[in-house]
């Protein structure tokens, strides 16, 4: 998918902005939101996909009630980027905060490399998050996919719920294989390491006549998840305004 961009809409204002605007312009909603409240506890957290290559262009930018727990997060990721057949999962911590490094100015000098520690699912997450917390998780041991979780902010308000999708990143403009000029809607899962694997609608029968695994079982749609074309994935349970799931539509 090289070339392609990733842009997500704000909750707050259906903005759109760049993967790597969008961050920061949720943060300035969720601080005046926050402003001359003591109402609670909840977070500001990304999640990105982790590539086997190249960079990352699935996101999901959520709010998260700080009494939520890991077993919530983890239904909610499985709800919307990774749910095919029951697979097992897991949190590990990455990075965390050195405590004994507080004095240093350089932010990127408060993190330390730690062994990975995986977390129980009825923790609450405010027993755990902290500003700059990094997490690993995997759904599915076999066919992995596996997610950054960065923990960006922290404030004293209630999410309201336990987790709220801030933005996900907007269908990828993954053209056909074959033509390059439409829109691709499936994706043969047979070669999907090869030169051609996503094709619109009328290529997709083009690559059936050649390819007899596709015709059979091999076809599957193209969705808005880093799970696409793995195992038996086919779509979210979760779809809203500010997180839209399926192919790309041309604008």
């Amino acid at each position: 998918m090289t070339g392609i961009k990733s842009y997500g809409k704000c909750i707050f204002c259906n903005k759109e902005f760049s993967e790597a605007a969008i961050s920061r312009h949720l943060a300035s909603h969720l601080a005046k939101n926050a402003a001359g409240e003591s109402l609670g506890n909840s977070y500001h957290v990304r999640i990105e996909n982790i590539p086997d290559s190249g960079a990352s262009l699935y996101f999901l930018n959520i709010g998260i009630d700080g009494k939520a727990t890991f077993r919530n997060l983890d239904i909610f990721l499985r709800q919307i980027w990774l749910e095919c057949c029951g697979h097992g999962s897991e949190f590990r911590i990455i990075k965390q905060k050195n405590p004994n490094e507080q004095s240093l100015v350089d932010a990127e000098s408060l993190l330390m490399e730690i062994d990975p520690v995986e977390i129980n699912r009825d923790t609450k997450v405010e027993d755990i998050f902290t500003k700059g917390l990094q997490l690993e998780y995997e759904y599915d041991f076999g066919s992995t996919t596996a997610l950054k979780i960065t923990v960006l902010e922290q404030y004293p308000v209630s999410a309201g719920e336990n987790i709220v999708l801030l933005s996900r990143n907007e269908p990828l403009a993954i053209m056909c294989d074959l033509c390059g000029k439409n829109p691709a809607t499936q994706i043969c899962s047979v070669c999907r390491n090869e030169n051609a694997n996503v094709f619109c609608d009328g290529c997709a029968g083009l690559h059936a006549e050649t390819c007899i695994d596709f015709a059979q079982y091999g076809a599957m749609p193209v969705v808005n998840s880093p799970r696409m074309g793995v195992c038996g994935y086919e779509g979210s349970l979760i779809t809203t305004e500010s997180g839209r799931d399926g192919a790309y539509v041309k604008r």
